[in-house]
């Protein structure tokens, strides 16, 4: 499943997770996979309005989810499927992470972004 390249939000305030990794070099096993069952799992839950990511040649990516509420960010986190994802990412996909939570105040677009 292919998120758009950028995630439709509406004014704020609203919230965003910031996913910080460098990958491990070698076991991708199942790794793409479980990536795209969580956009697909993120996109159903309550609360969610978009996902934005990126991962260069050496492993390292950023993604940052948007949500509508710190409460919707809690079950996100606590959604059964992503506990197993987080576990293995822990444990098999990531060398390094880092996980950062904020309430976006103020957003624009340009040069050729949506008007708001």
């Amino acid at each position: 499943m292919s998120a758009p390249r950028f995630a439709i939000t509406p004014m704020p305030p609203y919230y965003i997770v910031s996913f910080t990794s460098q990958r491990t070099p070698a076991d991708d096993a199942g790794y793409d996979r479980m990536a795209d069952l969580m956009v697909e799992l993120g996109s159903a839950m309550p609360g969610f309005l978009g996902v934005e990511s990126t991962r260069d040649a050496e492993g390292f990516g950023i993604t940052l989810s948007y949500w509508t509420s710190e409460a919707a960010i809690l079950a996100w986190r606590e959604q059964a499927t992503h506990i197993l994802a987080q576990e293995t990412g822990k444990n098999r996909w990531y060398a390094q992470y880092e996980v950062r939570v904020a309430k976006v105040e103020r957003a624009y677009s340009g040069p050729q972004g949506r008007a708001r």
